[in-house]
């Protein structure tokens, strides 16, 4: 994508309303601009962002067998009124009636209509297990928005529903989850601890929150060391470990050695509860068990912060001069920059290498504006790709370009084919 006809408006300023770090870059970077108290319309880096962590959420949650869904942001409150929540739900929820008086609300969680959608389509056991997922919008009033999208109102998140034949089962089903979001998140370059957690107005007795840690997370977080290296284990020793942290608050309740017991910030970005029948009977959502008798399925729930996660890695990756991301969720792999735009030799040094590089499939961001040269290296910075091709006619009158890694900022220098092996081949 060449940069002078995208829609990136990078600002230079630190907006005064934005307190938290990634609140700051985010608006900066041309990620969101704000529309109310927090809620945010998303600009075109934002909506890269979160198509590629969504997709890796995706591959993960399908390669635990779970199914796609998507359910509407708009509910009837009668489903909720089954359940039992609607009147003890709070303020956070958004209700109104329709022109025919039907009252309704905006979705903040889904496990009623989850639970509807289920009882009109399972009716045996030999249905079971059942997992469904899906990536769409929330909306929960929040007396106090704040930290940009990492606290708004409107938000994206990914919310999955269980239903398993009993109890043995839907411990195996969590555990799976459990694993899978642990791997979720390592894709993303994070460090995930889960949690023991509260349940909160969802319901249940199990429950862990996945929090990473973050120097400006808003949590103090107390955990055992051995989680730091669970993040580099495999699928299969994932699946025969846990050690997880039995409090975020007070490390006494971590019950690990003195020498393992770590402290830090931590930021939550996902939340899995299991809740046994708590929905499947209020709202009679029984299936024919293997004895010939209606049984309850029992329930877990499991989210992840989609939009919030932005915000997070932000948290975790950033210097001075801007954002880092990670690989496997920044918006283009590579920034290309012409560093003189009036330069012919430069100007086609760089068109030249900006096509070979699309050829082979990498998402380039090439600076193509006749912008000074300070200016590209700042919005280079502040956007914060992995890589960046530096075009300049001292360097090109050498036959070679500069390939700086913007995490380490380390530069090569390398030749058209160097620049085109290294992406090509890795």
């Amino acid at each position: 994508m060449r940069l002078s006809s995208s829609f990136i408006p990078t600002l230079k300023e630190i907006p005064v309303d934005a307190t938290s770090v990634s609140h700051q870059l985010m608006l900066r970077a041309s990620l969101v601009v704000q529309t109310a108290a927090g809620i945010y319309s998303w600009l075109p880096l934002g909506i890269r962002i979160l198509k590629k962590i969504s997709r890796i959420i995706e591959e993960e949650q399908e390669a635990i067998g779970a199914n796609q869904i998507l359910m509407t942001t708009l509910q009837p409150a009668k489903l909720w009124q089954e359940s039992g929540r609607y009147d003890s739900y709070g303020e956070e929820m958004v209700c109104f009636k329709d022109r025919r008086g039907h009252e309704l609300l905006y979705s903040p969680t889904n496990e009623e209509q989850a639970t509807d959608i289920f009882r009109r389509f399972v009716k045996s056991y030999r249905q079971l297990p059942q997992n469904l997922f899906q990536i769409h919008w929330k909306f929960r009033d929040e007396i106090r928005p704040r930290f940009g999208i990492m606290r708004g109102r409107e938000f994206l998140m990914k919310d999955g529903y269980s239903f398993d034949i009993d109890i043995e089962s839907a411990k195996k089903t969590y555990q799976k989850v459990f694993n899978a979001y642990l791997i979720t998140f390592r894709r993303m370059g994070l460090t995930p601890i889960p949690v023991r957690a509260d349940s909160g107005a969802i319901g249940g007795d199990m429950s862990h929150e996945f929090q990473v840690l973050a120097a400006t997370g808003e949590s103090t977080l107390f955990y055992d060391s051995l989680l730091l290296e669970l993040t580099q284990a495999s699928k299969e020793e994932l699946a025969s470990a846990y050690a997880v942290s039995e409090d975020k608050h007070d490390p006494r309740a971590c019950r690990v050695p003195e020498d393992r017991l770590r402290q830090s910030r931590g930021i939550e970005v996902g939340h899995i509860f299991y809740f046994g029948t708590k929905y499947t009977k209020s709202m009679e959502a029984s299936v024919m068990g293997p004895k010939g008798t209606p049984i309850y399925p029992e329930m877990g729930s499991y989210g992840i912060g989609v939009s919030r996660l932005i915000g997070a890695i932000i948290e975790v990756f950033h210097d001075e001069k801007g954002i880092i991301w990670p690989e496997s969720v920044a918006p283009f792999r590579v920034g290309l920059v012409n560093l003189q735009s009036e330069d012919t030799a430069c100007t086609e040094a760089a068109k030249d290498l900006y096509t070979k590089l699309c050829a082979l499939d990498v998402e380039v961001l090439y600076d193509d504006r006749k912008e000074r040269m300070g200016v590209k290296l700042s919005d280079m910075d502040l956007i914060g790709l992995p890589w960046q091709i530096l075009v300049g006619p001292r360097k090109l009158a050498d036959g070679v370009f500069e390939l700086k890694n913007r995490k380490t900022g380390e530069i090569q220098v390398l030749s058209q084919d160097g620049i085109l092996n290294f992406f090509g081949c890795s």
